[in-house]
């Protein structure tokens, strides 16, 4: 079993990285963002080690949206951030897919895999967000199912990766639900939507 994570702990850590940030607004962005990863990941390793208590929850097949299961959701989402930080972590020209991603992997199934890959990806982050500039140049390939090239940046990319989780996380609530877990309030809702309803959460208070 994943040791449990202390919430209060990660929320200062969190509050202090954000409030204390002063530099370029380039700089100002890219913390901004990198907060914002780390908020959605960490609500996934808080969802594995405080709300899971089996491996099997993990793998349970959800009725309502076929195929579905919180271990894979959790590792889909997990993967985005890893392929982008793994594609600027190469030297230039930065090329980026989506669509190349190991599946049935041990963190689908374990509750100790997942809490530990979800850590690393957070690490990883922490690493290298930093040290890339937020308009670095990135060649994104994608299947649609057919194959487009488009001309990104890191910046709008580890975007995406934030919005991406949330988008999946709505969906492990759908499959928590069904197991009868309870999970916050926030989970699985969007910034703006948290910001609009005026959510006392996180991700719910707009930082201009």
């Amino acid at each position: 079993m994943p040791a449990a994570v202390d919430s209060a702990s990660i929320e200062m850590a969190r509050n202090d990285e954000i409030n204390a940030y002063t530099g370029s607004d380039e700089d100002t962005q890219a913390s901004q963002l990198l907060a914002v990863s780390k908020t959605v990941l960490m609500q996934a390793v808080e969802l594995v080690d405080n709300h899971l208590i089996s491996d099997d929850q993990l793998t349970a097949a959800s009725q309502y949206i076929p195929g579905s299961t919180i271990g894979k959701h959790l590792r889909h989402a997990r993967d985005h951030f890893t392929l982008l930080l793994d594609s600027v972590s190469s030297p230039p020209p930065h090329i980026l897919s989506y669509d190349v991603r190991k599946r049935n992997c041990e963190m689908e199934k374990s509750r100790q895999a997942a809490h530990d890959e979800l850590l690393d990806a957070i690490r990883r982050l922490e690493d290298i967000v930093p040290r890339v500039s937020f308009d670095e140049p990135l060649t994104l390939n994608a299947v649609t199912p057919h194959l487009q090239t488009f001309q990104t940046t890191f910046g709008r990319e580890l975007w995406f990766g934030a919005l991406h989780c949330v988008h999946h996380w709505s969906m492990v609530r759908v499959v928590a639900g069904e197991m009868g877990i309870k999970l916050a309030d926030d989970f699985g809702f969007a910034p703006s939507t948290l910001v609009y309803q005026d959510k006392e959460a996180p991700l719910g208070k707009a930082k201009y």
